[in-house]
């Protein structure tokens, strides 16, 4: 009998996640609002990619190289505006084509120099103008994970029977099956997170929860280079599953990894083993998360400034570093995986506007006055050409007897999840592309995914 009642309930459950939209806001100074931040957000990608190779830099104005998770990205905000008609679906098409061709023929091999990637993946950072690989970072699979992402959303944008459009969705799957997933576990159950032509696979693999959910679903869907099923169920086996601020989820500190693989994928009502046996989806899960992030720094344990109901957010981002600071008993940290959970706390007071717009799609209802209330207190300070820069903290005591730190730099990796969150908030415009792709959805089918839109 109890085994019945908590069928039922689970069932019950999952019905009602699958059938609660999500809430929209909708009066006009919120509209106008959100409008200028997709805008200017859009801004970033399109006027800062190189305008010969189109890789986007990872950050700016400090000079940079090319990420290319954030290259990923950019393609895919080239299809929000298009849509949202911030340019032309010509233009869109014709700058996408010129990022990956750029990137297709680009050289590559097990050269420790002068290439750009090795078996289908792309070093982690690549030149802006060459293209080769910079200095001596990682094969990364998970920003090629990113990229192949961006570049499958826009081979299901660009349907058309055109010359354009028709190369593009060549190029998507030539580039896409190229990638070997199945050299990249390294003949483990679980994936390494890079590769080093110096010194072979990193140590590290992908297991816990974060980020890599995309990348899984990705080598799973592979026609070419596929990886087994029961990956899966490796991956899933290292979750750590805790009540955090009141909220029972699956738990990773920074909030991009409770995003980067949701900004491609709807996870509402379609459910895998795991979550089934939860009784939520990876969507409810995400939101979980960042109630708990802001519940977090509503409570402040470190007694940082200006953390509030509608000030919050821990992720990956800049920081202030401890360079020209006065607190002694502060150690400021410069980038670094901010985050709270249960098993991982990262916070010096450094506030990141990504982590609360790339859950909007999640959590609009905190979300949305978390960035009104920043912009409304702030203003230029921290809201200027691209919108949102990258970070800001208003604990910091510097050497010169001014206070506060605020970030000159726009990150790549953090407007994109802006960016994409805020289109698939308002229209699952993302979320309903990555639904035609064959390859995502053959990818979910195999890791065991079924309901909702799925079936």
């Amino acid at each position: 009998m109890r085994q019945l009642l908590v069928y039922f309930v689970t069932y019950f459950v999952l019905v009602l996640s699958a059938c609660n939209p999500k809430p929209t806001i909708t009066d006009q100074a919120t509209t106008v609002f959100l409008d200028s931040l997709s805008r200017h957000t859009f801004n970033f990608f399109w006027e800062r990619a190189d305008s010969v190779t189109a890789q986007v830099p990872d950050r700016w104005p400090s000079p940079s190289f090319s990420s290319i998770a954030a290259t990923g990205f950019g393609i895919t905000g080239y299809l929000i505006g298009a849509e949202q008609g911030y340019i032309s679906r010509e233009e869109a098409a014709n700058r996408v084509l010129q990022t990956i061709s750029f990137l297709s023929q680009l050289p590559k091999g097990d050269s420790t120099a002068g290439v750009s990637g090795y078996r289908g993946f792309y070093y982690h950072f690549i030149d802006m103008k060459t293209g080769h690989r910079f200095q001596q970072v990682e094969l990364s699979t998970i920003d090629t994970g990113l990229l192949m992402a961006g570049i499958l959303s826009a081979q299901s944008y660009f349907d058309h029977d055109n010359a354009t459009e028709n190369h593009i969705r060549a190029l998507a799957d030539s580039m896409y099956s190229a990638v070997e997933w199945d050299w990249a576990m390294n003949n483990e159950q679980t994936m390494s997170m890079g590769w080093h032509p110096e010194k072979g696979f990193i140590d590290s693999r992908w297991k816990g929860y974060n980020e890599a959910m995309i990348l899984y679903i990705l080598a799973l869907g592979s026609p070419t280079h596929s990886i087994p099923a029961d990956t899966w169920n490796a991956w899933t086996s290292t979750y750590q599953w805790a009540e955090y601020y009141g909220q029972a989820h699956v738990n990773f500190g920074p909030l991009f990894g409770h995003q980067y693989s949701q900004m491609y994928i709807d996870f509402r009502g379609v459910y895998d083993a795991y979550m089934k046996e939860k009784g939520i989806d990876y969507f409810e899960n995400s939101k979980r998360a960042t109630y708990a992030n802001r519940s977090y720094c509503m409570a402040n344990p470190g007694h940082y400034t200006g953390y509030s109901a509608n000030v919050w957010g821990l992720t990956a981002c800049d920081g202030p570093g401890n360079a020209n600071k006065a607190n002694p008993n502060v150690a400021f940290m410069g980038y670094s995986a901010r985050g709270a959970a249960q098993y991982y706390t990262e916070d010096d007071g450094t506030i990141a506007p990504t982590a609360a717009g790339g859950s909007i799609a999640f959590t609009p209802e905190i979300s949305i006055p978390a960035l009104k209330t920043m912009h409304e207190l702030y203003g230029d300070k921290i809201y200027r050409q691209y919108g949102f820069v990258d970070a800001f903290n208003l604990s910091t005591q510097n050497v010169d007897g001014s206070v506060g730190w605020i970030d000159k730099d726009y990150l790549g990796i953090d407007q994109g999840p802006i960016l994409i969150q805020l289109a698939n908030y308002r229209n699952d415009f993302v979320w309903n592309l990555m639904k035609k792709n064959p390859h995502i959805v053959r990818g979910l089918k195999k890791a065991g995914f079924s309901g909702g839109w799925l079936d």
